[in-house]
């Protein structure tokens, strides 16, 4: 400690040295202020409102920290830990039945308050939600219930504003110009002040808007074009857009392409010291054939009766400092971006696909995982040293697979005498997987698929893409490197980021439970399941008819991953402690776990520049920048999806149910591999309770019941590229039978002693009832005309246990047409770039992901 900072801390009082968190503030702060703890502390003793000159002599300030703690007093009222009143005196906003928390907007106009702490999610009417934006952070006050008895809340103070660039389309209307936000939780228009923007806007372009006045209670916000992106369907739109509404940084900085600029271009002899040569070792990189940044190479060979395994992975962290400006633009970006035909790099090409990247034949500097794992799969002994290695070969997933299983000759050419030490990786692997299967590690089947461009960038073909055994042989080696470091920081008792997975709540495992009792299976462990017992239960459904049923319900019971520093173990792969290793070319966590790893080989500590090294502030972060990337992504994936179905509008397609939401279906298609809505008015006529213990929509008269992964054909309606929607209505429903839920029991009575007579004619009832579905007239196709759609209809022939066998699924039942069905095929609709979004499609929430669209980039990402 400095003699200044010594004689400072003796000024300070009794009172200012009994604050808990002191030794804190004195590590940070050569003159410590009290901390933000003990302010909130005091304030909540003294209970009442308290100016500043109060405050500061409650807290003993010395006349020479006045302006400093006036700051921090500034700083908090920020953050929304202190507030003042009307008088200017300061008071705890929870005092005053104040909430803090960040708006997340709607895009019908109004929105909810999701609170800081464990306070159910406020509701914000659209009065409310005229002076904020999505994301801005606010406080609120309870102010009563909405009619669905939530807490409805109202607006007390602006905190700190989210948005000062927005992304969207021009629109001219009645000679004012404005801009529509892509965003669609952002549901105010910007309006352009005249004369401020740097081009002219042209109606239908894509700009972004520099907010020059926030909105307000009495006016909307008021903006000017910094950039004019082009048009909508320009090549490559799609992802100019995310980059900018999700707020991805996508240009380095002159500091951080400066720094890159002085990197040698090839490793020098002093990068040498230090580090044990693995150059003869015959290393080599599997990867996917369109990959470009490897980070890591493995090998290979028999050691007694186990194996020893090698994985080597780049020394980002030599190259990119602590606190330097690479670092710096790397903790901001998080992780790479991998979007279709395009990838947004952590880090500047000249070391995410050169010096950094384990290219084949040239030297590199790299960080090693030496593991000794014996025959039954156990990691006996690993060590972790820094390295120089020569990649021997760059090989593919699909290489690899063909010498290994199908001894294809072009591959066993190109392998050539690396072949040994492959299958030496192989019989590992084999041990590997036993020993996975033991542990009790969850193995869900997911579809994944690979999108075929055209030359104007555009979808020309969507087809499923299989992970073969060189896939899940190099995912065991990275699990097994990722596990031994996580051992390894542990061991030492040094901080760093975990991999965190944690189980099931208690409300979503009863939900689980409760659905699984419907089917007669039951998932074990109690009240605190293992990650084994969900691997049991998946064994035993397999070759069960509503296996992805089943499946997805599992699925979606579990938690989402994130990054802690406190490690709970990861509940999936069922490990009791896990973190990331292998990928600090494309991934910020890693890059830090390298750095903890150095840190201990070299008998010191390491304490992050970002944050005040903070290391839960940072795991936030980079949870953040990971699900603001998959977002990203999935955007970019569903407007190209949008254009590529637009041309195919009036088409009839098979598909299942993905998700079942209040609002109505989403169905994936099975061939073409899209995802799109049919909406809860386009079921029938009737009215459908959404039923969420069984994922399910339930007609209250017909009982009519739409399931999760339920088989249904429909037919595509209507494309909006403005909100990237589709939307199907039905075709054909679940071939089930259904059961009356309102009928009387003198109705039920005389239904059971009615002649079993198959000639009867169906009632002639709107909605479909099981009698009707059992008696079906014969009508030949040509009755029926053409046009009539039959998804309003709800033939009877959907039952498909009780039509005739030569008639035609979509054969409607013969009844009166009703107004919607006598409507013609939907023609495709003429949407104007600088039309509105319509109402009907805004309020559709945002379709979830499907298995289809929750495949990962590499398969290495666990």
């Amino acid at each position: 400690m400095s003699t200044y900072k010594s004689n400072n801390i003796k000024k300070l009082s009794k009172l200012r040295r009994s604050d808990p968190f002191f030794e804190r503030e004195i590590q940070k702060y050569d003159f410590p202020l009290p901390s933000r703890e003990f302010i909130i502390q005091i304030l909540a003793e003294q209970g009442v409102p308290m100016p500043f000159p109060d405050v500061a002599t409650a807290l003993d300030i010395l006349p020479e920290e006045l302006e400093f703690f006036e700051r921090r007093m500034r700083a908090m009222e920020r953050d929304g830990q202190v507030m003042r009143n009307r008088r200017g005196a300061y008071l705890l906003p929870a005092k005053a039945d104040l909430i803090r928390g960040t708006v997340q907007g709607h895009p019908d106009g109004y929105g909810f308050v999701v609170t800081d702490d464990e306070h159910p999610d406020i509701f914000l009417g659209p009065n409310e939600m005229r002076e904020v934006l999505h994301g801005d952070r606010v406080m609120v006050r309870i102010a009563g219930q909405d009619r669905r008895g939530r807490p409805e809340g109202k607006l007390v103070e602006v905190l700190e504003r989210a948005n000062t660039r927005i992304v969207g389309r021009v629109l001219v209307e009645n000679g004012v110009t404005l801009v529509v936000p892509e965003n669609r939780r952002i549901s105010q228009e910007i309006l352009l002040a005249p004369g401020k923007s740097k081009s002219k806007p042209v109606a239908g372009q894509v700009v972004v808007v520099e907010l020059v006045e926030q909105p307000t209670r009495y006016a909307q916000p008021v903006g000017r074009i910094v950039e004019t992106l082009g048009n909508y369907a320009d090549p490559g739109m799609e992802i100019e857009i995310a980059l900018r509404k999700h707020e991805l940084p996508h240009e380095f900085s002159a500091d951080a392409k400066a720094q890159a600029r002085k990197l040698p271009e090839k490793v020098r002899k002093l990068d040498w010291k230090g580090r044990e040569d693995l150059t003869q070792l015959p290393l080599v990189t599997i990867d996917g054939e369109t990959a470009r940044d490897f980070d890591d190479a493995v090998f290979c060979e028999r050691q007694g009766r186990g194996f020893r395994l090698v994985v080597a992975i780049a020394d980002v962290s030599h190259y990119v400092t602590v606190g330097s400006p690479l670092d710096g633009e790397a903790y901001d970006r998080g992780n790479s971006v991998y979007f279709p035909r395009r990838v947004i790099p952590m880090l500047p090409e000249k070391l995410s696909n050169g010096l950094c990247s384990l290219n084949p034949q040239v030297e590199r500097l790299c960080m090693v995982c030496d593991m000794a794992i014996s025959q039954t799969g156990v990691v006996k002994q690993y060590r972790f040293y820094p390295a120089v290695m020569f990649s021997k070969a760059r090989l593919t997933y699909n290489q690899v697979a063909a010498a290994l299983y199908d001894n294809d000759p072009a591959a066993l050419e190109v392998i050539g005498e690396l072949l040994p030490h492959l299958q030496n990786l192989d019989k590992l692997f084999r041990v590997l997987l036993k020993a996975r299967a033991k542990r009790g590690a969850i193995d869900f089947e997911t579809q994944e698929t690979k999108m075929i461009f055209d030359d104007n960038g555009k979808i020309a073909q969507i087809v499923p893409e299989s992970r073969n055994d060189a896939h899940r042989l190099i995912e065991e080696c990275m699990l097994a490197a990722n596990v031994c470091a996580s051992d390894f920081l542990q061991a030492n008792e040094h901080p760093a980021l975990y991999r965190v997975h944690e189980g099931p709540t208690p409300e979503k495992l009863a939900k689980l439970r409760d659905f699984l009792a419907e089917f007669g299976i039951q998932l074990g462990g109690g009240e605190e399941p293992k990650a084994g017992d969900y691997a049991r239960l998946l064994e035993q459904i397999q070759g069960r008819p509503d296996l992805q049923l089943l499946q997805t319900v599992m699925l979606r019971s579990l938690r989402q991953a994130v990054y802690s520093p406190d490690n709970v173990g990861h509940f999936g792969l069922a490990y009791d402690a896990y973190t990331h290793f292998t990928s600090p070319i494309r991934r910020y966590p890693d890059l830090l776990v390298h750095r903890a790893i150095k840190a201990v080989l070299n008998g010191e500590r390491y304490v992050p520049a970002q944050d005040a090294g903070d290391w839960e502030a940072i795991g936030m972060h980079c949870s953040m920048t990971e699900r603001r990337a998959d977002e990203a992504d999935r955007d970019v994936e569903n407007w190209l999806k949008c254009y590529y179905m637009q041309d195919r509008i009036g088409e009839e397609f098979d598909g299942s149910v993905s998700a079942v939401v209040p609002f109505g279906l989403f169905v994936a298609l099975d061939d073409v591999f899209v995802e799109g809505l049919v909406h809860i008015s386009d079921l029938g006529n009737d009215y459908f309770h959404y039923d969420d213990a069984h994922h399910s929509l339930v007609g209250e008269r017909t009982g009519e019941r739409y399931r999760l992964s339920d088989r249904v054909r429909v037919q595509l309606v209507r494309v909006n590229m403005e909100a990237s929607k589709i939307d199907f209505r039905i075709i054909t429903g679940p071939a089930r039978a259904t059961e009356r839920v309102g009928k009387t029991v003198k109705d039920q009575a005389a239904k059971a002693s009615a002649p079993a007579a198959v000639e009867a004619p169906a009632r002639r009832r709107r909605g479909k009832t099981e009698a009707a579905s059992a008696v079906v007239p014969a009508v030949t196709p040509a009755v029926a005309p053409p046009e009539m759609p039959v998804a309003k209809a709800k033939p009877a022939a959907r039952k498909s246990a009780a039509k005739p066998a030569q008639q035609p699924a979509e054969q409607p039942v013969a009844r009166p047409a009703t107004k919607s069905a006598a409507k013609p095929k939907a023609a495709k609709p003429k949407a104007s770039p600088s039309a509105k979004p319509a109402k009907a499609a805004s309020k559709t929430a945002k379709p979830r992901k499907s298995a289809t669209g929750a495949a990962k980039k590499k398969a290495k990402r666990v």
